[in-house]
């Protein structure tokens, strides 16, 4: 790295840098300020910085320093301050490489508080259980992400408490019950670390920003690097942001929305929303989030406004987009844009639509999807002469047929599919580290989680079935079975999925030949216009009535 780089920038000062330099998370920060929209001011440390640490094996020299300058000006620019008890600044930290990667690194949220601040910010906002309810999240995120405190001993401590208070969801824990958490889960970071939780804020920015740089060489991340043939040489970068709350009551909430719907492209807003949560409540799974279609009911005014950055950012970017959004007490902030992970069957749609928009040319269209992914439209579908019922259905997350034999843990799946059987893996959700047999499935079913949770987006990535939040199906994991009203579905059972319905099948459902639509007729014709390779299968379609 040389001296003339800066090792971190504001937003409005990495204006013109590319996306190799800020990462796709960072160059859309970046564009979106640019573009005036409400975006949380923030900084970022390019990637060639996590270069130099990995040449390195240490953070660089000056790095934290130049950090905290930047954090200054935040701090001038928004009147609160990064460690301070009176008007404290909050900080998130993510991830960001040049090429989407999404949930395979990994992101600290509510840097800032310790002991002190805590008890300032429920000072401040009159909410004691917003507070502490930040607090026992950033505990969760940092022990399990920087100090490697394994999952389950928060989640272990956590059902335990909600047990002992009697309730079922997060948000129905009140603020003492918080209180006690946030002690157990000290205990658990100081009994399975070895060290105390950091009370310092500028210590746990510190170790924060290098967790992330490490982060882009944990096992699901260079597993999926593999899959997509991303170099390990590129590194992420690390952007550091204004914390903006979707969890300070029910005047707040969190959300991610596509511009276009990327199961089939339709042009719509497509997405889900929590009303007092944060991001991660949404993509984990942990909680079944709302239609975004009914933010239009709970928050009229959030809802127009989100409906015209969606066209703003999709014309300026000329492509559709995924977007993360959160209201903080009624007022919108936009989080995150990048290019949207689609289905063949959407981006075919998608292309064919935007050329007749004026968005892009035919030539950049046909350059847009891969010809091979087109042979996944050309599979086929349930017949419509199969009389079996389906015994559950859930969200149709990611269209196609899957039929397999049911498997409930990862190492299963990875090892009935190595023996050539065809498996579909059952968990209540999916995480980042699953990632290993949601490759091995052919299709993935779960009980928990919505159209943009993380079984859904990668699932839709890997062009394989699924069907999310089948609240009907009941897991027994320890047993390895599921069951639905009076049926019980064992492990190596067989059943069909169809992710483009949502329903679940006992049994081997009869499939029939598929029929070509419209767009991908037209955009097979441009292909062949072009001079492109055409699959057989879709010369021999094309030719039929």
């Amino acid at each position: 790295m040389t001296d003339d780089k800066p090792m971190a920038l504001l937003f409005e000062e990495a204006i013109g840098l590319s996306k190799m330099d800020l990462g796709g998370k960072g160059f859309g920060l970046v564009e979106m300020t640019r573009l005036g929209l409400p975006v949380p001011p923030g900084l970022i440390i390019p990637t060639y910085v996590c270069r130099e640490y990995y040449r390195l094996g240490r953070l660089p020299d000056g790095l934290m320093d130049s950090v905290l300058e930047k954090i200054k000006k935040i701090e001038a620019k928004v009147g609160r301050k990064f460690g301070s008890k009176e008007k404290p600044l909050l900080l998130s930290v993510r991830s960001g490489a040049p090429v989407s990667m999404p949930g395979m690194m990994d992101t600290i949220l509510n840097l800032g508080l310790n002991d002190e601040v805590v008890e300032s910010l429920a000072e401040e906002t009159g909410n004691r259980r917003f507070a502490y309810d930040a607090y026992r999240r950033l505990l969760e995120i940092f022990g399990r992400v920087v100090l490697k405190v394994p999952d389950e001993k928060f989640d272990e401590a956590f059902e335990r408490c909600k047990e002992k208070v009697g309730v079922s969801k997060d948000v129905e824990l009140p603020a003492e019950a918080l209180t006690e958490i946030v002690e157990e889960f000290k205990e658990i970071i100081r009994e399975a670390a070895g060290i105390e939780f950091p009370q310092d804020p500028r210590k746990q920015l510190e170790m924060s920003v290098e967790a992330v740089f490490k982060s882009w060489n944990n096992p699901r991340a260079k597993m999926y690097r593999r899959m997509y043939k991303i170099s390990d040489e590129l590194g992420t970068a690390v952007n550091v942001q204004m914390m903006v709350f979707g969890n300070l009551g029910w005047n707040s909430g969190t959300g991610v929305c596509f511009t276009r719907d990327p199961s089939t492209g339709e042009k719509r807003l497509y997405g889900e929303y929590l009303r007092n949560a944060q991001g991660e409540d949404v993509v984990s799974g942990v909680r079944t989030p709302k239609p975004i279609d009914e933010l239009k009911k709970e928050f009229p005014k959030i809802y127009e406004q989100l409906l015209k950055i969606a066209e703003t950012l999709e014309r300026h970017f000329k492509d559709m987009q995924d977007i993360e959004f959160t209201i903080q007490e009624g007022k919108l902030y936009i989080l995150q844009t990048r290019t949207g992970k689609r289905t063949p069957r959407a981006a075919v749609k998608i292309a064919v639509d935007m050329v007749k928009e004026g968005l892009i040319t035919k030539e950049e269209a046909v350059g847009r999807v891969d010809l091979k992914e087109v042979i996944r439209l050309l599979q086929p579908r349930i017949s419509s002469k199969c009389d079996l019922k389906p015994i559950a259905k859930g969200l149709n997350a990611s269209p196609g047929i899957a039929i397999g034999k049911v498997v409930f843990k990862i190492e299963d799946a990875v090892k009935y599919s190595r023996m050539g059987e065809k498996v579909i893996l059952v968990r209540p959700e999916t995480k980042p580290e699953d990632i290993k047999g949601v490759v091995a499935a052919v299709g993935v079913l779960t009980s928990r989680g919505g159209r943009t949770s993380h079984a859904a987006v990668v699932t839709r990535a890997l062009g394989k079935p699924a069907v999310v939040g089948a609240e009907a199906i009941k897991i027994d994991l320890e047993n390895e079975l599921f069951k639905v009203n009076n049926t019980v579905v064992k492990k190596l059972d067989v059943i069909t999925i169809d992710g483009g319905t949502g329903n679940i099948y006992l049994g081997e459902v009869p499939l029939e030949k598929p029929k070509l639509s419209p767009e991908l007729r037209e955009f097979l014709e441009w292909a062949i216009e072009l001079g492109k390779p055409v699959p057989k299968i879709a010369q021999e379609l094309l030719s039929s009535p």
